[in-house]
């Protein structure tokens, strides 16, 4: 992230360079200048931030000259194959658009549909335990594996306890 963090610094400087320079030509005209402050501001947040986590987390792969590609493989994450949320969200974001045009009542009517839309889709997989495992529903079967007995421990019967308080002699 150090090569991302110079490049956002630089778009920083060359915006604040700019805003300099456009508030000394047009000295009557402030919202550009300030639109141009704010760009140099929003550039530089990035290239700070990136910089910490250059800091914090070392450089990647993409960092170093001698990477191979394959350094930079490995699982990313869990992506949900049936999800019917996006759809709900589009069809939110398309109806709230139109409310803009033809009225508040519709714009209303959309703005539910996407609230709707996101909360579902931000709470989707909400009570996984494990975030690497399968998500959990009527359809989905989670088979999980047995985890090892401590060493020293007895084994456990395959039986359910009975509960009766008698135990075999």
């Amino acid at each position: 992230m150090k090569t991302e963090s110079r490049l956002f610094a630089g778009v920083s400087l060359f915006f604040a360079l700019a805003s300099g320079g456009y508030g000394w030509w047009s000295r009557t005209e402030p919202a550009g200048t300030a639109a141009l402050a704010v760009a140099a501001l929003m550039a530089a947040l990035v290239a700070f931030f990136l910089h910490v986590q250059y800091r914090r987390r070392g450089p990647r792969a993409q960092d170093r000259t001698e990477a191979e590609v394959v350094d930079t493989a490995g699982p990313l994450d869990f992506f949900s194959p049936h999800s019917p949320w996006p759809v709900v969200v589009a069809l939110g974001a398309v109806v709230l658009a139109l409310g803009v045009v033809f009225g508040l009542w519709l714009a209303l009517m959309g703005f539910g549909t996407l609230g709707f839309g996101l909360v579902g889709l931000v709470f989707q997989h909400a009570g996984r335990d494990d975030p690497g495992s399968a998500p959990t529903g009527p359809d989905v079967v989670v088979v999980r594996a047995r985890r090892p007995a401590a060493p020293g421990a007895q084994p456990s019967s395959s039986r359910a306890d009975s509960g009766s308080g008698s135990s075999p002699s």
